[in-house]
């Protein structure tokens, strides 16, 4: 457990931890990461009277995995944070081992909170999974998003069907039809990954609705679901974990994507399309959206994942650990999900430089923070694009492959398969690279870690020419 007066008096004790994050030229800087400590799941994003508020997994006081709070910043532009106090504490029996991930609904003028209190049993020896786990689901209510009202218990695994496991977490809420509903992810007694969906009229007394689970089996868990609609589509994002790699396709240890999804709420009915990964690269997992105020539809991901053979140890000898990709804006388009980076962050642009491919040659990046976009005339021409000095991106047959050498710290290669490859946009920062391919239909995101941050961008081959636009790019200032 940990309460706030907790929190409060270790703060001294652990001053020393911002003083070593500080010496750390691999922090971020336009990606949030955490002050000190660990960072993970994004948690309650929203927009409430004008404030974003990121609420994010954090255990402030180490760089590695412990008992987790909710960290919180604030921003009203994408520009410029306010770190503020943590906003939620395991401070009861109920959250006793951890808050863990959870959402945030805005109802009129009140935030209303819902989240997994993890309980671990230690007084037999238990698998954790069919027995010797609480996975509460717990509900409060804010009046400004940074006080939190009382802790009300809504479900335990009693709540739950009785043929799931001890594992079910992650509520998120959404409203329909004058109802509401929450999705959590699941693992049934056979270790079958789906999501659980249930039904409310008031956000506090909660019923069992129905489940989604495809025909064949798809992993053994589903964390983080979120259903939502975007531009008439309806979509189901979901982290299947246990789904073995097949070809170009679930190449990291867990997976992070979305069903195609039409609901029947009506008549409990469902059909549930296809699987499509959001991102192709080594580090994204337990993503996160809401609806902002000009009906934009935000993505945020933890840039991590969980029990990955390669490391980020690069950072943890200076008392911190990952961070949340860029904020993206989702649209639905010719049957795919499109994600784009929010168009505030055009403001962090400076030193423009408009050239060619074959007038291009070398660069040399400051901080290696830029934005480098290329247009190409012949969209099938093979390519070698070198972002580092150990970090390439090639392109062949149709094929565009990631590859990392010393600095990605165990991370090798990542590949995608495409029809052809017209664009592509790549945000470089200290110790991220997060890549969008052809207007967003794909993206690819890995953390690396370059012993020198400045470094040459060249293309090493081109078999055609097209434009390239280029940008340094500043840092988002916190306050």
């Amino acid at each position: 457990m940990m309460n706030r007066e907790d929190y409060v008096k270790q703060i001294p004790d652990y001053q020393y931890m911002r003083e070593t994050v500080k010496k750390d030229e691999n922090r971020l800087h336009f990606h949030l990461m955490p002050p000190t400590g660990w960072m993970n799941d994004p948690n309650g994003l929203c927009e409430f009277q004008g404030i974003n508020h990121i609420y994010f997994q954090y255990t402030p006081f180490l760089a590695g995995w412990g008992t987790k709070l909710w960290g919180h910043y604030t921003t009203t532009d994408w520009i410029h944070f306010r770190e503020c106090e943590p906003f939620l504490f395991p401070d009861c029996d109920l959250d006793r081992d951890g808050v863990y991930s959870g959402s945030a609904f805005v109802d009129g003028d009140k935030i209303h909170y819902f989240y997994t209190g993890n309980v671990k049993l230690q007084d037999k020896d238990y698998d954790y999974i069919l027995e010797g786990r609480e996975q509460n689901t717990i509900h409060l209510v804010s009046e400004d998003g940074v006080h939190a009202g009382e802790k009300q218990l809504v479900m335990t695994n009693a709540d739950y069907p009785a043929d799931m496991s001890k594992h079910v977490r992650d509520p998120k809420i959404f409203a329909k039809n004058g109802r509401y509903y929450m999705v959590q992810g699941a693992r049934d007694c056979e270790s079958k990954g789906c999501v659980l969906l249930f039904e409310s009229e008031d956000l506090m007394t909660w019923k069992y609705f129905d489940r989604i689970v495809p025909e064949e089996k798809f992993g053994y868990m589903w964390e983080c679901p979120d259903l939502f609609e975007v531009d008439g589509q309806e979509i189901l994002i979901a982290c299947p974990q246990g789904v073995p790699k097949s070809g170009h396709d679930y190449q990291n240890v867990y997976q992070c994507g979305y069903f195609p999804i039409e609901m029947d709420f009506e008549n409990k009915k469902y059909k549930l399309g296809e699987f499509h990964e959001l991102d192709k690269g080594f580090d994204i997992y337990a993503t996160q959206t809401f609806l902002d105020e000009n009906g934009r539809r935000i993505l945020i991901g933890w840039m991590g994942i969980p029990d990955a053979d390669y490391d980020n140890d690069a950072t943890v000898e200076y008392d911190w650990i990952h961070a949340l990709t860029m904020p993206r804006v989702l649209t639905y388009q010719d049957g795919k999900l499109i994600q784009k980076p929010l168009e505030e962050l055009k403001s962090l642009r400076k030193n423009k430089m408009v050239t060619s491919i074959t007038s291009f040659g070398e660069w040399t990046t400051i901080d290696c923070c830029f934005e480098l976009s290329v247009k190409r005339d012949d969209e099938n021409a093979a390519m070698i694009l070198g972002l580092r000095d150990d970090v390439t991106l090639t392109y062949k047959d149709h094929i565009l492959k990631l590859e990392l050498g010393k600095s990605g710290h165990g991370r090798k290669q990542r590949t995608v398969q495409l029809n052809s490859l017209k664009n592509m946009t790549v945000y470089s920062d200290t110790s991220a690279i997060e890549i969008f391919i052809n207007d967003g239909e794909e993206v690819m995101t890995t953390r690396v870690y370059s012993e020198k941050l400045n470094q040459k961008v060249r293309f090493l081959q081109s078999e055609t020419d097209g434009e390239i636009e280029v940008y340094n790019l500043g840092s988002f200032v916190m306050e």
